[in-house]
């Protein structure tokens, strides 16, 4: 009767974690673009430019608007794969983990004749075509998919690119592990307290101060409500279009 009962309550355990593990996942669809060497995914609306150099590399994906988030996404680690139970052309067992680099504009004028598929509220991912194949097979040209948010996995430290002039700076935050995606930032140079930066756009963080011929001081706090302090991780002799890597990182 003991060893019933015990195992009545381990199925129901089993059928409750089953059932915590379904609803994880979220249901979307991808299709892919940039060539095969992925190479046409380099730039895009989150500002990171060269996607190697940021950090990030060719597993990447362009978010329709309703993942996008006005650019609050850049950055932003999902796994995917594709839905099985949905479509013939899935490779069955592989998934991929890219990361959020660009913006999947809308596209209402193909929305008639079944196109269209960034279009709000579909949550789509556009990802670069090495990273969709390996969930599925080229024929298909876009597959439904299932996915969930994940924590970024990141080599070395936070970095940080500036662009401007003298009394408008923009600074670019990349390889950013955790969460991914940066909630707020402050900059200090060594003639100036705390200064608040507003997002301009995408990943790009800008200041109205006259910041030159300072070293820099960060504090920023990651979307998943992290913060970090960056003393002097930017030299007093940095000019405009140099990136400085910090030795702090995310845990989430």
């Amino acid at each position: 009767m003991a060893m019933a009962v015990a195992l009545s309550v381990a199925l129901a355990l089993l059928l409750l974690v089953s059932s915590a593990g379904a609803s994880y996942w979220s249901s979307g669809t991808a299709t892919f673009y940039g060539g095969k060497d992925g190479s046409g995914t380099m730039g895009g609306a989150c500002g990171y430019q060269n996607l190697y150099n940021a950090g990030y590399g060719v597993n990447n994906a362009a978010l329709s608007q309703a993942l996008f988030n006005d650019g609050a996404s850049c950055g932003q680690c999902y796994t995917i794969m594709c839905d099985t139970g949905r479509s013939g052309w899935c490779k069955p067992g592989n998934s991929v983990t890219v990361t959020a680099t660009n913006l999947c504009p809308p596209n209402y004028a193909l929305a008639s004749s079944g196109g269209g598929w960034c279009n709000p509220p579909r949550p789509h991912f556009d990802m670069s075509q090495p990273a969709w194949e390996t969930i599925g097979i080229y024929r298909a040209g876009i597959i439904p998919v299932l996915y969930q948010r994940v924590r970024c996995s990141r080599q070395g430290g936070i970095r940080f690119s500036i662009s401007g002039s003298r009394h408008f700076q923009l600074v670019l935050v990349t390889n950013v592990a955790g969460s991914g995606s940066i909630r707020s930032m402050s900059v200090k140079g060594t003639g100036t307290g705390w200064i608040t930066l507003t997002r301009n756009w995408g990943a790009q963080w800008q200041s109205h101060s006259a910041l030159v011929d300072q070293a820099l001081s960060f504090t920023v706090t990651s979307t998943g409500g992290q913060t970090l302090s960056m003393n002097n991780v930017v030299p007093s002799w940095w000019e405009f279009g140099m990136t400085f890597t910090s030795n702090r990182q995310f845990d989430y």
